[in-house]
């Protein structure tokens, strides 16, 4: 078999680990020769194909990277050549390469290796990630950290250090985003030596590549046309001004024939080499290694791989195995369990299709996110009303701004981790101008496999300080129903609805939503004499029912409500729970500064708190980010189950004694 090729991976066999044993750490791939990279690339694949089955992650993209993996860490001198993965996503090959194979079918598992790139875990990721667009700027800064470090070495005389590369590598989705052009920008101006390795995997931006595009890459990578093109530079200046620029006008023209469309990389200050086969280490070694010695400024590689390459079930996938749960191997076929209630992106999905069968102003926006918002159900129900805007969450707002002030009713659905990236127009260009956007959060609170990077856990924080806002969360699915007949109907400024991942409860839903009254929330129990009150925000109001049920098993009254809004507060329920209880506990999926943070600000400034009479404990998320597990499990640590409820309760609630006794809590007879 040919270097060049790809075999079809099935289960891990002798040969395949034989070849990872001897391969612990890069160092001992840079040692073997170029004629057995193509069976380590195999065994890699393999080996990855047979973790993602155990443990369920990203496939695909990993897929699409194997033999690119290799060749980079066997040209580059890693891990002080340092390799920065844009998203983070597809390094699992790289993980098996670096010292952690013995740990890869730990993947997303409790305890185990993370999905995503992760500084605390190896030395070989020099850049933690999960969102995209971020590598180019980390890989700049490095890069300009080593020259700083090598012009201060040169200034005191001392020895030159070693020669390092700094290399990020980004996928075409990433390049929808504007930071990964913010970065390019600022590396063309600088000059720096930054090696940008463009990942196309699904032929987006390149032509087809074969020997020929492979042969002009070579070429144009190579110290022999950069001295030549130069030294071409220097004497065209000696011309005058107008000859000059009709030469370099037909230098770059000549250099388009040579090397294809980069001319836009090209005009950022950047030196284009590419489309090469990222498949064919034949074509992508010798373009490396000349990538490598170069002394050039910014370059950028272009790289054409396949997303699923070498496993037949994800290359005939039209998702190629983006992402999957535990599957066979020999079949490809996914061990998903059958649903006990709709799942809230579903229900939010047809929820809005109704919205928009009902009103022609109804839009939906998403940033390349369109089945994991439920976006992809609108879309084929009004693909005329149906944007996905790539990954590009700043222009998705105020895009949505510019449809709110002609009349358009947008409901922008973005993940809670990603409208982090476009706080400014959530303030400036939508709240700021009182613009009736549709805020719609999918992934609110912990979302389990995919850890601290996604979690849910902020927005409330970052979304009921703003003037103008309205931030509401679905207690279960039927909630989530009305609660999208309410942003649909309220016009008179930007509204925030947030779920969680996953199913629902199993609650009867409604055939067509109601608009909630703005502000109000709801008594789900209302016993006589209750001495507790529990107020929960959005889904861990299952657990606070299980709280309540085991309390009044030992005799605890306790009443439960449905604070739906966490602005603006329902004053009047809230006021009335601090003041008809001992205990009062707020329940939210968020980090500190969210809900519980406006409850108590409501209770301090109306005086509620003066008297002593009530106890106010707020639970939300802890002031750590959390690594990945269960949702279950990192909700239990985090002490919003039954269990952590109830022992809050217990802690706070005071033991009734004798009049004039002291007050103890439950929790320390």
């Amino acid at each position: 078999m040919s270097r060049q090729e790809t075999t079809q991976a099935g289960p891990v066999s002798s040969e395949a680990t034989a070849i990872l044993d001897g391969l612990a750490e890069p160092a001992s791939l840079r040692l073997l020769p170029e004629s057995e990279l193509q069976a380590v690339a195999d065994a890699v694949r393999t080996e990855m194909i047979d973790a993602v089955s155990v443990t369920g992650g990203h496939l695909g993209s990993g897929l699409g990277v194997v033999e690119l993996t290799v060749a980079l860490h066997h040209v580059f001198d890693t891990p002080d050549d340092r390799i920065v993965w844009d998203v983070g996503h597809q390094a699992y090959p790289h993980k098996i390469l670096t010292g952690r194979r013995d740990r890869i079918r730990t993947l997303r598992q409790p305890g185990g290796l993370s999905g995503f790139t992760k500084r605390s875990e190896s030395v070989y990721d020099p850049f933690g990630a999960a969102h995209s667009s971020t590598s180019i700027s980390a890989a700049l800064g490095m890069a300009v950290a080593r020259d700083l470090d090598e012009a201060s070495a040169k200034v005191k005389g001392a020895p030159a250090g070693k020669r390092r590369n700094m290399i990020a590598v980004i996928g075409d989705g990433s390049m929808s985003a504007g930071m990964a052009y913010e970065a390019m920008n600022n590396a063309g101006a600088l000059k720096s030596r930054l090696i940008v390795i463009l990942n196309d995997n699904d032929m987006s931006i390149a032509p087809p590549v074969g020997a020929m595009s492979a042969y002009f890459a070579r070429l144009a990578s190579g110290d022999a046309y950069q001295s030549l093109r130069e030294t071409a530079k220097q004497l065209g200046k000696l011309l005058p001004k107008a000859i000059y620029q009709r030469a370099a006008a037909a230098e770059e023209y000549a250099r388009s024939l040579v090397v294809g469309s980069g001319t836009m990389f090209e005009e950022m200050g950047f030196h284009y080499v590419g489309p090469v086969d990222g498949h064919n280490l034949d074509h992508l070694l010798p373009v490396l290694k000349n990538v490598r010695d170069s002394e050039q400024g910014p370059i950028l590689l272009h790289v054409v791989t396949q997303k699923g390459k070498g496993y037949a079930p994800a290359e005939a996938s039209a998702d190629r195995y983006h992402g999957v749960v535990k599957f066979d191997v020999l079949s490809g076929v996914q061990a998903k369990a059958k649903p006990n209630a709709p799942a809230y992106t579903r229900v939010f999905g047809e929820s809005l299709i109704k919205a928009a069968d009902a009103d022609e102003k109804v839009v939906a926006i998403t940033a390349a996110m369109p089945g994991g918002t439920g976006i992809d159900l609108f879309g084929q129900a009004h693909p005329e009303r149906t944007f996905d805007v790539g990954i590009a969450e700043q222009h998705a707002v105020t895009f949505a701004g510019g449809l709110a002030t002609e009349g358009y009713k947008p409901f922008v659905a973005i993940y809670s981790t990603f409208l982090q990236r476009a706080y400014d127009q959530v303030v400036h260009d939508v709240a700021l101008q009182n613009l009736p956007v549709r805020f719609c959060m999918d992934r609110a609170g912990l979302v389990g496999a995919d850890g601290a990077t996604h979690a849910g856990a902020f927005d409330l924080a970052y979304l009921c300080c703003l003037p103008n806002m309205t931030v509401m969360a679905a207690s279960d699915e039927a909630e989530l129903v009305h609660m999208v007949a309410t942003a649909h109907a309220h016009d008179t400024g930007p509204i925030a609805l947030r779920y969680p991942r996953g199913e629902g409860v199993g609650v009867d839903l409604p055939e067509r939503g109601v608009a909630l009254p703005i502000g109000k929330g709801r008594m789900v129990r209302a016993p006589e004499g209750a001495r507790v009150a529990l107020l929960a925000l959005g889904t861990r109001m299952a657990e606070a029912l299980k709280a309540a049920d085991a309390l009044e098993a030992e005799g605890i009254a306790v009443s439960v409500a449905d604070a739906r809004f966490a602005k603006p507060l329902d004053e009047a329920l809230i006021l009335d729970l601090a003041g008809r209880h001992e205990v009062l506990v707020t329940l939210e999926e968020g980090s500190v500064g969210g809900f519980g943070a406006m409850v108590l600000h409501l209770l301090a400034e109306r005086g509620a708190l003066d008297a002593g009479r009530v106890r106010v404990r707020t639970l939300t998320l802890p002031d750590t980010y959390q690594d990945h597990n269960t949702p279950d499990a990192m909700y239990a640590e985090a002490g919003l189950d039954a269990a952590g409820i109830l022992k809050t309760v217990k802690a706070a609630l005071p033991e009734r004694k004798a009049r004039g006794a002291k007050l103890v809590s439950v929790a320390q007879k």
